[in-house]
């Protein structure tokens, strides 16, 4: 089963070159600052690809499905759209989550500790696929001022939980792949820090048995 990783792609998926896979998975931030035209688009732009199976999260620019979830949601009719929610594909189980650490006062923030670890601990300890927009403390979390914006209780969870891939973006910077001793950590940020649609897409081969 080919996974194909990409997030953060703010409405600019039109100069997007999205390679053939059987899963296609965006890890949030579809648009600028959450406007509900944004949504359409997006969605129109997935109805064109041939994946058999699309999954998408939202992700700090996307307020239109914190504020408005009973409009921007329906909107996607071409994907699945998962908030602290699953789906299972071929056997594995998927789950996303748009939440991060309080970041700018911008969309899906909480409190680091207890606020924040509230969500994490809804995660299924079976699930194969985590997928969230922030990334967990210390893989691929760096920014351009050198601070560690990842979540700790993220990476907690994720501990204990042992995903064997974890999907996310959030921080443009640190887009790349890190493989840990037990998950394979993956910042699929499409968008460079100054918000170029440069970064590619990134393949994820899932074999049978893992």
């Amino acid at each position: 089963m080919k996974l194909i990783l990409i997030s953060d792609t703010h409405a600019y998926h039109q100069h997007l070159q999205i390679p053939d896979g059987d899963v296609l998975i965006h890890a949030g931030d579809l648009t600028r600052i959450g406007e509900l035209k944004d949504v359409v688009a997006f969605n129109d732009f997935l109805g064109t690809l041939p994946h058999p199976h699309k999954i998408v999260i939202a992700g700090n620019h996307d307020f239109c499905f914190e504020r408005k979830p009973d409009e921007a949601s329906p909107l996607l009719t071409n994907t699945i759209y998962l908030q602290d929610s699953e789906v299972t594909i071929n056997g594995v189980k998927f789950y996303g989550s748009p939440w991060q650490p309080w970041f700018y006062d911008w969309a899906f923030n909480l409190r680091r500790g207890a606020e924040i670890r509230e969500k994490w601990d809804l995660i299924p300890s079976d699930t194969g696929v985590l997928i969230t927009h922030g990334p967990p403390f210390g893989y691929l979390d760096k920014t351009s001022r050198g601070d560690h914006a990842g979540c700790e209780e993220l990476l907690k969870a994720i501990t204990r939980i042992r995903p064997k891939l974890h999907v996310f973006g959030h921080i443009h910077e640190g887009y790349g792949v890190i493989e840990g001793q037990h998950t394979t950590f993956v910042n699929a940020s499409i968008c460079t820090l100054d918000y170029d649609p440069t970064n590619p897409p990134i393949e994820y081969n899932w074999s049978q048995g893992q």
